[in-house]
């Protein structure tokens, strides 16, 4: 017997509700959207065009496999599909794929293509392009979680028009996973430049630290886009995007801090607000005296006040967290982690002093300078360590210094940054963290995890993978991997005539759905 698995909440695998706080009352707002996208107020018009400003330059490569800055993913989400996708309620809905069946021991996936699905080059999906991008994506994708769930495949075959994937074992995240394998054309060198997909805008060109410019795709499989153009402007000065909105050449702008929605104020924008899905913490490199003491990194938590980072920087907006799962993977989320280390200086300077620091110490807080939000919550941590004696000096830096650097070359002390999840299971936010892992930028090593990790990956119980990622994800807390902080609100601004947009529960920014009124 098989088990259809299309049109099933996450709540079967890890999410209950989508947005969590603020998320679903704040995109309410008056001459905005309802949490379906749909239109509220206006009569829906199709075509136009759409310039919206991001922070950050995208990465040196388009290649689907190669992306590795979640703003990179988020724009490209746009122009690439797998055989599945989300949706902004937390489902996986057929994509290139019809349909989808699981054996009943969870080792065979079954996907009958949907019927003349094209690339943006005109050419038509087949069964020889799906197996190249499994084989592809296995071979050099850099996302580890997603070349572990692919390393569990044994084969993709295809019989007719119809897909079978044999699994060696049963994993219940599989289909997230799947989702994560954009379906491209096996004949196509260039996707690094020139990306080709199936989704519902194409590429069309981009400036380096400029723009990136993609269209509607006529042809597209679905309902499709109903604006004809979109451009990514580029502003990492975030001066430069203020006056972009001042002077009201943006029509949108995603991840404002309180303060930049605050000085544009009401008129010609509204605001929509949501969460963005990610993990700020101040990320400590765990290999670098004096943070491979654990007491020392425990007296940060304990040195650190959240609320009042909240409240400072974005006027109570935000989330917290207390360890590397945000609030919209709800059954992993456990929110009693939250006030593990509550803000307490004594405590702070009483483990210095046993840690052998009753003076304080030096350090430095390595910051990527385009991400407004993250410079705003440093420069809180700075004063707020001075109280226990900690001095902490801000090193900010271009966002490609930072990549190079501080993450792929893991050389910096402390920094302040947010990691997303790039699809919806637990194991995309607690991977990266076990001691092997190529994205472990903190050198976190401890065997306790990595046997809990390998635990949650080897199991096929779905009630028992939940309870041993959450084992993990309190382990990270009780050992202070690092300081977790919140799930920073995400302030969107649109042009009072716009309507449709929608919040995901990923780091996501679906511009299909977006339309002019009248």
């Amino acid at each position: 017997m098989k088990k259809r698995i299309f049109a099933l909440f996450l709540s079967a695998l890890l999410l209950v509700t989508v947005l969590c706080a603020c998320g679903d009352e704040s995109q309410s707002e008056v001459g905005g959207t309802g949490s379906d996208g749909t239109s509220t107020s206006g009569e829906a018009v199709t075509g136009g065009e759409l310039v919206v400003g991001i922070s950050q330059d995208l990465g040196d490569s388009l290649d689907p496999y190669q992306m590795t800055a979640a703003g990179t993913r988020e724009v490209l989400f746009n122009v690439y599909e797998g055989l599945v996708k989300p949706t902004s309620t937390g489902e996986y809905v057929p994509a290139v794929a019809s349909d989808s069946t699981v054996s009943e021991d969870g080792l065979t996936y079954t996907f009958p293509l949907r019927e003349g699905v094209l690339f943006h080059n005109g050419e038509e999906v087949t069964t020889d392009d799906v197996i190249y991008s499994f084989e592809t994506c296995a071979e050099t994708t850099v996302d580890t979680a997603l070349a572990a769930a692919l390393s569990a495949v044994e084969s993709v075959t295809a019989d007719g028009n119809t897909i079978t994937v044999t699994l060696s074992e049963a994993n219940p995240d599989f289909l997230s996973y799947v989702g994560m394998v954009y379906i491209v054309p096996d004949d196509y060198t260039d996707q690094a430049t020139a990306p080709v997909g199936t989704g519902p805008f194409r590429f069309v060109s981009r400036s380096v630290q400029q723009n990136l410019v993609m269209e509607k795709f006529a042809d597209y499989w679905g309902e499709g886009a109903s604006l004809d153009k979109v451009t990514f402007q580029i502003f990492e000065d975030s001066n430069a995007l203020m006056s972009a909105l001042s002077a009201e050449s943006v029509d949108m702008a995603v991840h404002l801090t309180i303060d930049q929605v605050n000085t544009i104020g009401e008129g010609t924008y509204k605001t929509l607000e949501g969460t963005m899905n990610l993990v700020q913490a101040l990320y400590l490199n765990n290999n670098v005296e004096p943070f491979n003491n654990e007491q020392v990194r425990q007296a940060l938590c304990y040195a650190i006040d959240v609320d009042e980072i909240m409240e400072l920087t974005a006027e109570g907006h935000g989330t917290k967290v207390g360890t590397s799962i945000y609030p919209a993977f709800t059954k992993y989320y456990d929110e009693s982690l939250n006030d593990a280390y509550p803000y307490d200086t004594e405590k702070a300077k009483e483990l210095l002093t046993q840690a052998g620091y009753p003076d304080g110490f030096s350090m430095t807080i390595t910051v990527p300078s385009n991400y407004t939000p993250h410079m705003n919550v440093a420069e809180v941590i700075v004063e707020q360590l001075s109280r226990v004696g900690i001095t902490a000096t801000i090193n900010p830096v271009e966002w490609e210094t930072w990549l190079s650097e501080t993450y792929m070359g893991r050389d910096f002390e402390s920094t302040v940054v947010g990691f997303d999840a790039s699809n919806l299971s637990a194991g995309a936010l607690l991977n990266r963290w076990v001691s092997t892992d190529g994205n472990n930028m903190i050198n976190y090593n401890n065997p306790e995890y990595d046997s809990l990790m390998a635990q949650a990956a080897a199991t096929t119980d779905d009630a028992q993978q939940t309870d041993l990622y959450k084992q993990a994800a309190a382990l990270l807390s009780e050992t202070a991997a690092n300081v977790y902080i919140q799930d920073l609100p995400d302030f969107v601004l649109l042009k009072s005539n716009l309507e449709g947009y929608q919040f995901y529960p990923l780091y996501v920014m679906d511009l299909s759905t977006v339309h002019y009124v009248q």
